[in-house]
């Protein structure tokens, strides 16, 4: 039964907003701002079946919509005879529509999921570059065999030399690095960085430059020695003629979804769709949810055909993050069964 006619033939259930304020254990540095906390909502739905959480966690300067928009959003949606015009609701709020499916995931399975352990990547914020290094040490002793570093904040060169200490002690049989850029680079200075950056044996490198200029990131991408990760490229395209348009014509090597920036988990189903299509690899990964959010994503990727690292280990970056059967070890997200959540936030 989808939520459309859950909610027509059950009266019962209600939704409300709970508000809660994410704190970073340390400030989290990107090209754009540095984050030291994140003012998220969870939406709850409560019935004779229970009650199923969602997250509401759009993300400031990157998403479209922000904490603010969010009541409005929810009493139309709460009122509206067509609660899953997914296109519809998507061009309101990308984040709403994540939280509403998770919401209603939740109360329909529970919270009992133990999903598969997931592959994830080691992610090294932006810091200072001796922090940096051994933050990446850090994760690799702690056996992720692949990491991930934002770049684009410090001076270039000295970019290049943490990645060539790095590369030197780890081969790329024995580590697989990812870059995030961002959209740090300008589009005329891109292609040396990259040819520069390839020589460090990277994997892939997230939007070296801003969303928004088709033409130069098309180009970027056919002249490349590193393949190319769209993110932010992605941010607001909802139609699916306006994804298999963006993706056709720019013809990236990856795509990145979150289901908080992207449209949902319905909106990520559609970029798979036609990745698989276009023979574009993907993988998915969390846009700083607290372990609410990041239990709805690894349920749905579960139920998926995936390979590869996902990008699924920001959990750890809060200081008050709810208490959850989540962990992560070795380098994988898993699920302990043993362990149960701390629902006390969410006591109406």
């Amino acid at each position: 039964m989808d939520i459309q006619t859950y909610f027509r033939v059950s009266q019962e259930i209600t939704a409300r907003l709970v508000p809660h304020e994410l704190v970073f254990i340390k400030p989290a540095q990107t090209s754009r701002n540095i984050l030291v906390q994140h003012r998220i909502h969870y939406v709850v739905f409560e019935g004779p079946n229970g009650f199923g959480i969602g997250e509401y966690a759009p993300i400031e300067g990157l998403s479209l919509e922000t904490p603010d928009t969010l009541q409005t959003v929810f009493d139309e949606w709460t009122q509206s005879a067509n609660r899953c015009d997914w296109n519809y609701w998507r061009a309101k709020s990308s984040a709403f529509v994540f939280a509403i499916e998770t919401a209603f995931d939740t109360y329909i399975n529970g919270w009992k999921h133990a999903f598969s352990p997931i592959a994830i990547n080691g992610l090294v914020w932006m810091s200072a570059i001796e922090a940096m290094r051994s933050e990446a040490h850090h994760k690799i002793q702690a056996d992720f065999q692949c990491v991930k570093f934002k770049v684009g904040a410090h001076n270039f060169e000295e970019e290049c030399n943490l990645l060539d200490s790095i590369r030197r002690q780890y081969p790329d049989s024995n580590l697989m690095i990812r870059l995030d850029a961002n959209g740090a680079f300008s589009a005329d200075e891109a292609m040396d960085k990259l040819t520069k950056l390839a020589s460090f044996h990277v994997h892939s490198i997230e939007q070296p430059i801003r969303a928004g200029n088709q033409v130069a990131m098309a180009e970027i991408c056919k002249q490349s020695p590193i393949p190319i990760a769209l993110d932010e490229e992605l941010i607001g395209v909802h139609e699916r003629s306006s994804k298999r348009m963006l993706l056709e014509t720019i013809r990236p090597q990856y795509i990145v979804l979150k289901p908080t920036l992207h449209g949902g988990k319905h909106g990520c189903d559609e970029w798979i769709e036609l990745a698989t299509e276009l023979n574009i690899g993907w993988w998915v990964t969390s846009a700083l949810e607290s372990n609410i959010g990041l239990y709805g994503i690894a349920c749905w990727l579960d139920s998926k055909s995936y390979s590869g690292y996902q990008g699924l280990g920001t959990g750890e970056l809060y200081a008050n993050n709810i208490d959850s059967p989540l962990k992560v070890e070795k380098g994988y997200l898993t699920h302990q069964p043993k362990q149960s959540w701390d629902f006390n936030l969410f006591q109406g």
